[in-house]
């Protein structure tokens, strides 16, 4: 039989666990190179950018610079999704509602 009471629990207990990982996500730093390391991105769990660090050979090549410095925001957003999904997967346990069947 269907237990109201224990799907209330579940539900808060996996919505306490989820405040946790939103919290621990935000202190989480994800950095990024490109370019060979010429730009380092590095952005924090709540996808705010913390630290960006540019080589001065770049400074007098706009063109080369923006290219790198999109690509290294890229990556570095990609890594921040990356670890939220897993993350969240983790407090699934393993159920992967991502995967395509």
């Amino acid at each position: 039989m269907f237990d109201m009471n224990q799907l209330q629990s579940l539900l808060s207990t996996m919505q306490k666990q989820m405040q946790e990982l939103e919290s621990s996500a935000q202190d989480s730093i994800h950095t990024a190179k490109s370019g060979g390391g010429l730009v380092s991105v590095s952005i924090n769990g709540a996808g705010e950018v913390v630290d960006i660090s540019i080589d001065d050979s770049l400074l007098e090549d706009k063109d080369s610079l923006q290219i790198l410095l999109i690509s290294a925001l890229n990556d570095a957003y990609k890594n921040v999704e990356n670890s939220k999904k897993s993350q969240a997967l983790n407090l699934l346990g393993g159920l992967n509602p991502f995967q395509k069947s």
